[in-house]
């Protein structure tokens, strides 16, 4: 097996939906040469040695629709293409990706093969596809593959380039909603949701709504307070210190036990709590101010502290912090214990991922051992209980045991900071009784609140977060503006050019990218072709856009996907198979079929597809469309037409030199023919049908979007060739 090989020809991220699938994905055209010959059943040991290399394949169901049955098709037969696609999917994975949607079909040429997998993120899903070729290359000629390392490399790539779990649960709930979303980095948190003028951005747990004043008054910890007390909020009694003997006079002044902490640090970095004596207040003194700006000095407060996430003004979750603290056997040091006793727990780490932090011996761990008379170094006896940090865990759920009372007051404090989204952390012993009957306090407000310890608490039922900040940012709506999606063999730019025309007319500020440049209301920004992905993806960022026309050509579609993941309208123009054959591995009227149905899938419930009833092949993508069908033709008499009103569906055509709209009332006169320049342009062959049809399918798009007769009749009838 040592002259077989897999060959990448061409790799292609596809950016939106496309033939394939309605998410991005890894297209890569494969070049499996000799391997043609030899399916899996025919490479000797090559079953048993992939299985052994991965046997979480037996979770993929393949074709078979059951547990194990890829492995099954593995072994009786199958090509290495499909192979590929499967094991691409698995080391995503193991990854920490879901695996998703994938697919190998054969191109065209003897044993090249396309090969599509999910791109969660493409920079992940190249590298894995690369990795899958070495492995499975490798299980042919019995080689050795190092899969965890493999696994490994791609993991830590998920984690420098995927969507944390805060974002990603927030994008999640949005997708569940059919609110759009663009990622807006390429590795990074900041996510826009919806488009054009109805967009929101998020990063993380702050929003577009997020004032940028609000968020330096809470990093402020004296000004917050200050704010807090003057509104009637229980703080703290306290003060900002500027030097230790001054922090050793607030203390007395406050009353011991005292909380030291850096003015303007987040994180509970620098924090000490429960200091009761002076040598204690100077060390955390000096600890605090490396931390931040300054520090501050107030009353310690008796209980656990916890941490309640309000969003839009209303209490979503909260988790009560506990004490982390190891037991000793005689023969362990305070800094191993907590090692194999603590930091052992697979919940905490570094990364994004993991709801608790490491613990370090930092000073505040120095502090607590010093009271206890210990140091990290010491052996404590075995049975002994040692305190390594009094509020270390916030992983108990309690949201439902807050007092409403308390609820409100967490909502006040958010509202007093003017933040749309916070973290209060407040310290009580009891959180289900009024603060005032406890002397519990808030102690913090923060801005950009970590979520994960709300998905996954400890203890308690996970609380949906991401949810409640899209509900926040769109109480009404959906984040969408009027798309429409053009698409056909030809008369694409006209009828685009024409839509677009109508619903500036009508008071939207509309985006169009078409072959003839890229416009923003009728100024063009962009001469040239700019009827491609790019183009039509800037014009969903534009928060000046209120509605958008796309032109979508097969190569478009086939080279880098679409970019919007639904559309209002999907208009099909025409199809003439022979002009797209040829391209891009295209071969039969079925695969221009499928290319062209890619606008009619993507056409929402309550929008509608536009479809030429001259054309046998569109009046068979009816049953595909998951929205209104509006027809159109010069004929009135067309077999589709009629059949089509008989259902009480739509129709746009001529009758006696006029344009009609008929639905299930009757027909109605728009205007006729010769007011309308447009039409007045000769075909080919001297026949003025092919403008005709593309005013019809611009009249039609126009009508499922609701514009007026009026709009439509002045549209047409000034609209000018050039």
């Amino acid at each position: 097996m040592t002259n077989k090989d897999i060959k990448f020809l061409e790799i292609r991220y596809l950016n939106g939906p496309s033939i394939w699938t309605y998410r991005p994905v890894i297209e890569a055209v494969v070049d499996i040469g000799e391997l043609e010959d030899f399916p899996s059943n025919k490479i000797p040991g090559f079953y048993e040695r992939l299985k052994t290399m991965l046997p979480s394949l037996i979770e993929h169901r393949c074709s078979y629709g059951e547990r194990g049955g890829f492995l099954r098709r593995l072994e009786e037969g199958t090509w290495p293409a499909h192979i590929l696609e499967h094991v691409t999917l698995e080391l995503q994975n193991l990854a920490g990706l879901p695996g998703g949607f994938g697919k190998a079909r054969e191109a065209g040429p003897r044993g090249v093969y396309k090969v599509v997998v999910r791109a969660w993120q493409e920079d992940v899903t190249r590298a894995a596809l690369f990795e899958a070729r070495q492995l499975v290359l490798a299980a042919m000629a019995d080689r050795p593959f190092d899969v965890h390392a493999s696994i490994a490399k791609l993991a830590e790539l998920v984690d420098a380039h995927y969507l944390g779990p805060s974002t990603a649960c927030i994008v999640e709930a949005a997708d569940m909603r059919k609110i759009p979303y663009i990622r807006l980095l390429r590795s990074g948190n900041l996510v826009q949701l919806g488009h054009g003028a109805a967009l929101r951005r998020i990063w993380t747990a702050e929003t577009d709504q997020t004032s940028a004043i609000a968020v330096g008054i809470s990093h402020d910890k004296d000004l917050t307070k200050t704010l807090l007390e003057n509104c009637g909020v229980p703080v703290p009694e306290g003060r900002e210190v500027d030097s230790p003997e001054d922090a050793w006079e607030a203390a007395q002044d406050i009353g011991l036990p005292v909380c030291v902490k850096p003015l303007d640090a987040n994180h509970g970095r620098g924090v000490f709590i429960d200091i009761k004596t002076r040598e204690e207040i100077e060390k955390a003194y000096a600890a605090a101010l490396e931390e931040g700006n300054g520090v501050i000095v107030e009353r310690s407060i008796p209980g656990n502290e916890h941490r309640l996430l309000v969003i839009g003004g209303k209490l979503i979750a909260a988790n009560r912090g506990d004490a982390a603290q190891i037991t000793g056997d005689g023969k362990s040091t305070v800094r191993e214990l907590v090692e194999t006793q603590i930091n052992c727990d697979p919940r905490r780490g570094v990364s994004e991922n993991h709801p608790l932090a490491k613990i370090d011996m930092d000073p505040a761990v120095h502090i607590n051992l010093a009271r206890q008379n210990l140091t990290p170094d010491s052996i404590p006896d075995a049975g002994r209980k040692v305190l390594i940090q009094r509020n270390a865990n916030h992983e108990f759920d309690v949201t439902d045991a807050v007092h409403p009372e308390t609820a409100e007051i967490a909502a006040l404090a958010t509202r007093i900071v003017g933040l749309d989204i916070a973290g209060i952390d407040l310290v009580c012993q009891d959180i289900s009784k009024p603060l005032a009957e406890q002397g519990g306090a808030i102690v913090e407000v923060n801005a950009g609140p970590g979520l994960l310890m709300h998905l996954k608490p400890g203890v308690g039922k996970p609380r949906p977060v991401g949810q409640a900040i899209v509900d926040h940012l769109f109480a009404d709506g959906n984040g969408r503006i009027p798309v429409v999606g053009v698409t056909g063999s030809y008369g694409k730019t006209t009828v685009c050019r024409l839509v677009a025309r109508l619903l500036s007319i009508s008071g939207k500020r509309t985006g169009l990218a078409c072959s003839d440049g890229l416009f923003i209301d009728r100024r063009l920004l962009e001469k040239g072709d700019r009827a491609n992905w790019d183009a039509a993806h800037r014009t969903l960022l534009n928060r000046a856009v209120e509605a958008a026309v796309f032109e979508n050509g097969s190569d478009t579609i086939l080279e880098s996907g679409v970019a919007y993941d639904r559309c209002q309208v999907g208009v099909i123009t025409n199809i003439d198979p022979a002009r797209h054959i040829g391209r891009r591995y295209t071969n039969t009227p079925e695969q221009v079929f499928n290319i062209m149905r890619t606008q009619i899938d993507l056409v929402l419930k309550e929008g509608a597809a536009v479809l030429n009833a001259r054309e046998p092949m569109l009046i068979d993508m009816i049953p595909l469309c998951d929205g209104e069908i509006i027809l159109f033709a010069d004929d009135p008499d067309l077999a589709a037409i009629s059949a089509h009103q008989k259902h009480g569906g739509r129709a746009v055509f001529v009758r006696h030199g006029h344009i009609m709209l008929a639905d299930h009332q009757g027909e109605t006169k728009l205007v006729s023919l010769e007011d309308v320049p447009l039409c007045q342009e000769s075909g080919e062959n001297g026949q003025p049908a092919a403008q005709t049809e593309n005013v019809l399918a611009a009249v039609a798009a126009a009508w499922a979007l609701g514009l007026s007769h009026d709009v439509m009749r002045i549209g047409i009838e000034t609209f000018l060739p050039d």
